[in-house]
């Protein structure tokens, strides 16, 4: 697909060995062998993010391989007008290669926005209902939904390192954003008078300078998103235990009540046994034997509680601080990127 400056869009096919010949650059400039990179060979920009491919020359911006890749909608109905003039974009009264680098820049930016806006939100809400105290046991469905989720976090946070590493390495060298300016060296005469005492360089500098802080923004807030879900795993796994003291602690009260009853319940035993004496004539006895057995295991237990009261005291599930309530997570919530801005 060609896209011209007067907003004039045409697609054709055409094979790679032709194109390459066409526009002056070698087999291999064509091959994108990194998923995202900037690169200038023989007045043109080579263009590799992600699924997207394209060459920028001075005069026009070529789209290469875009069917079934979801790029259409994106292509007819926003990019177009956008080079033609009718978007938003900050660079169009500078040459067409600003105009086609700043919305190719800031398409990718949308995209790592949109992602980064549906992960966030199912993130939070499983957050929300693993942490609660009351629970006594994790959901399993919450879990599975939050390792995908961290997963798809991890994946967005890798992506968005690698479109920062590909507009730093042309930040750092100055003769690498001297070569993107193309109108600069193709044609001087219509740089000098579309200039204006307006340094290109300089222009390129802060145009990739903006979408890089704005790529180190949606990374800071990948980051402190993964943060939280690390810190959440420990107050969790808090949380669990406590409970699981609290049963421990019943189980261990109920078990110190059993011994204290089998205890004192060799008494019975021993009156159980078909040996006479002179008890058993004595109807007080009975009752006087079971009281005394009660009493005694009612003390003994209470001894035992006591001493489990001196040397463990009773756990209480640890506060959850109020990081995770939605209405108090205003340095998560996304913002939106205005494109352009520099």
């Amino acid at each position: 697909m060609k896209f011209e400056p007067d907003g004039n869009v045409t697609s054709f096919e055409k094979k790679k060995t032709e194109l390459y010949q066409e526009l002056g650059l070698q087999a291999r400039d064509l091959r994108f062998q990194h998923l995202t990179s900037i690169t200038a060979r023989n007045n043109a920009i080579i263009i590799r993010m992600e699924s997207l491919k394209a060459v920028v020359t001075p005069k026009c911006l070529l789209v290469l391989d875009f069917r079934g890749l979801g790029l259409e909608k994106w292509l007819v109905l926003e990019l177009g007008p956008q080079l033609a003039g009718d978007g938003n974009l900050a660079t169009y009264s500078l040459p067409f290669e600003f105009r086609a680098l700043e919305a190719i820049l800031q398409h990718r930016v949308n995209v790592l926005q949109m992602r980064l806006s549906e992960v966030q939100p199912q993130v939070l809400d499983c957050l929300e209902s693993l942490v609660d105290p009351k629970l006594l046991s994790a959901d399993r469905s919450k879990l599975h939904m939050l390792l995908l989720n961290s997963k798809s976090l991890s994946e967005l946070e890798t992506d968005i390192r690698v479109f920062k590493d590909s507009l730093l390495k042309i930040l750092d060298e100055d003769e690498l954003i001297d070569e993107l300016c193309l109108t600069k060296w193709s044609d001087p005469q219509v740089f000098e008078e579309s200039s204006l005492g307006i340094d290109h360089a300089e222009e390129m500098e802060l145009l990739l300078e903006n979408y890089f802080m704005q790529a180190e923004e949606l990374g800071n807030k990948a980051r402190e998103l993964k943060d939280l879900i690390d810190d959440s795993e420990s107050v969790i796994f808090i949380n669990l235990d406590s409970h699981r003291n609290v049963m421990m602690r019943l189980n261990l009260q109920l078990t110190m009540g059993t011994f204290s009853l089998s205890l004192f319940g060799l008494m019975g035993v021993a009156f159980g046994m078909n040996l006479e004496s002179s008890f058993e004539e004595d109807p007080r006895v009975f009752w006087l034997v079971t009281g005394f057995m009660f009493l005694g295991s009612g003390l003994i237990w209470r001894r035992l509680l006591s001493f489990l009261g001196r040397h463990l005291e009773p756990s209480s599930p640890p506060p959850i601080p109020p990081v995770w309530k939605k209405n108090q997570i205003g340095t998560l919530k996304a913002t939106d990127i205005k494109p352009g801005v520099r």
